[in-house]
């Protein structure tokens, strides 16, 4: 069974959105076997943004470094068939402005590059709400780096028994 990590970012706890957007994974049928919130400090935020400044550079890495650190996050795993590609469909796009009708980033933002971009504005960022693991390699270091073995679970759901 495929895992991968998910980050409700501060923005979303703030908004006080994140039961239902954790109830949006459930409904269709993935599991959690890690949860835990916490304020990610700026040299762990680089560990897990481990290959941003090299794709994008160092004002985007300093940018989401901020970003995670403004106040708590939600970090979590799920469990499921395909849930890398399953997570990456329901979050949507990563500029909320561009994700369509149905997605999180869809639902919950209108956040463009364009405002992220302005040097007229605080935002230093796309304020996109949360995060999902790109592909199996970065769900495994993320969920290496998020979580211990001890903190991941194995249980059956319901869902698991009877259907």
């Amino acid at each position: 069974m495929e895992r991968t990590l998910v980050i409700l970012k501060p923005d979303t706890v703030q908004r006080q959105v994140c039961g239902e957007i954790i109830t949006r994974f459930e409904k269709v049928g993935l599991k959690i076997v890690g949860i835990k919130m916490i304020r990610p400090a700026s040299d762990f935020a680089e560990k897990h943004y481990y290959d941003v400044k090299e794709r994008h550079g160092e004002k985007v890495l300093n940018g989401l470094k901020e970003y995670l650190g403004m106040g708590p996050v939600i970090a979590f795993v799920l469990e499921g068939p395909s849930v890398i590609e399953q997570v990456r469909k329901m979050v949507g796009k990563t500029e909320p402005f561009s994700s369509p009708p149905g997605t999180i980033r869809g639902d919950y933002s209108n956040m463009t590059y364009k405002r992220a971009d302005d040097p007229t504005t605080p935002i230093k960022s796309v304020y996109n709400l949360i995060h999902a693991s790109a592909n199996e390699k970065d769900a495994e270091h993320e969920i290496n780096l998020w979580f211990s073995d001890s903190e991941l679970w194995s249980y059956q759901t319901v869902h698991e028994l009877f259907i």
